[in-house]
């Protein structure tokens, strides 16, 4: 769900040529120190490639867990607990590696090809898809994200504002005020799905904001052992809360009066999340590993899975697939689970990433004119 480019570092800045080859070294970003010598090439780090898999099966999972709640108490509560924080996880990791964003031209160029366009062309499939098998009236738009589809938008949006948050001097309290003022406003209505990304907009400022220190806190031992805890208090929270609490405050796409209380409450509960969601994210982030693995190279392909689940999850909706007398078992939630994950990891494998790289990270170099600090960087690395 991390278009390419992502990964880049910040570029070193315009020198004279003679000076260039022999500063690069030291002027270039330099990555944590665990990675190895090959990655430090790539500018990759197999943590943020680790979380980023892990991130996206749970995004899978969410949403395969979602007919199964009506039946069992403890799913729905598990639903509750992988609601706060694994958004909130993905988009933190968004903000983080967008921290070098200034809107130069080859950055632009990788926001139009790895986000607009793959948003431009899943969207049109998408209602094509579901004119064939669901809806034959299906309205044709482009201001109404389908499926999981919103967050190519936000993405979109939030990047291009990166340097108007780097600008900032209290970025994040600002943030937090647009995202807790949006739950009040019920007026802000469907459109490019404006309520989920002003209402998940904080945590991406706090992504940019994060510097690999702070994440090298959360891989104390300590920490690690102290997440086991925290993690089943809030799947028991989670579980008392299940016949209490509307489940539609952890997909943020409505505002406090759209739900049936007070503007306040909105307020008080977009406060009240960010601060859960920060709690849970440091104890998934405790976990992921720091070193290679043998999904690290699948941290890649997020965006393949992220884009391609969503047909198979809306024909198990439309066909009604969990109505097999199997499913509604404990058993059957385990192994509705284990099929997801499978599906999820198949889909960012470089074979699927390959062949959808046309559409998901298409070239267009025709199009766009040749950013002068890009060649730049080209040159001092030759």
């Amino acid at each position: 769900m991390f278009p390419a480019g992502y990964e880049r570092a910040p570029l070193p800045p315009a020198q004279p040529e003679g000076e260039r080859t022999a500063k690069v070294a030291d002027r270039s970003p330099k990555p944590p120190t665990r990675t190895s010598g090959s990655e430090q090439g790539r500018g990759r780090d197999p943590f943020f490639d680790n979380a980023k898999y892990l991130t996206i099966v749970l995004v899978g999972l969410g949403h395969a867990w979602l007919p199964l709640r009506s039946d069992s108490r403890a799913a729905e509560a598990l639903y509750y607990a992988l609601y706060t924080f694994h958004m909130p996880a993905f988009i933190i990791i968004s903000g983080y590696l967008s921290r070098s964003f200034e809107a130069r031209p080859g950055q632009v160029k990788r926001l139009i090809t790895g986000i607009a366009i793959p948003y431009l062309v899943f969207e049109i499939a998408f209602t094509f898809f579901i004119r064939a098998v669901e809806n034959p009236d299906r309205e044709f738009t482009l201001l109404n994200p389908g499926y999981a589809l919103w967050f190519l938008v936000a993405l979109f949006i939030w990047r291009l504002t990166a340097p108007v948050w780097n600008a900032l001097r209290w970025p994040l309290p600002i943030a937090l005020a647009i995202a807790a003022a949006a739950t009040t406003c019920p007026g802000i209505g469907n459109d490019l799905n404006l309520q989920r990304v002003l209402q998940f907009l904080p945590f991406f400022v706090l992504g940019m904001r994060l510097r690999p220190e702070h994440f090298e806190m959360l891989r104390r031992r300590e920490l690690k052992l102290a997440a086991v805890p925290i993690m089943a208090a809030a799947l028991a929270f989670a579980y008392w809360a299940v016949p209490r609490m509307n489940k539609d405050w952890f997909l943020r796409d409505n505002a406090a009066q759209d739900l049936g209380v007070p503007w306040w409450v909105g307020v008080v509960m977009t406060l009240a999340l960010f601060g859960c969601a920060l709690l849970l994210t440091a104890c998934f982030f405790a976990w992921v590993p720091t070193h290679r693995t043998w999904f690290t190279t699948l941290g890649a392909g997020t965006i393949c899975a992220y884009l391609l689940h969503v047909y198979p999850i809306q024909l198990s909706r439309i066909y009604d697939w969990y109505a097999m007398p199997w499913v509604d078992s404990p058993t059957g939630r385990i192994i509705i689970t284990v099929i997801t994950a499978v599906m999820m990891t198949a889909l960012c494998t470089p074979p699927v990433r390959r062949a959808f790289r046309w559409v998901m990270e298409p070239k267009l170099d025709w199009a766009f004119r040749r950013d002068p600090v890009d060649q730049a960087r080209a040159r001092a690395r030759g």
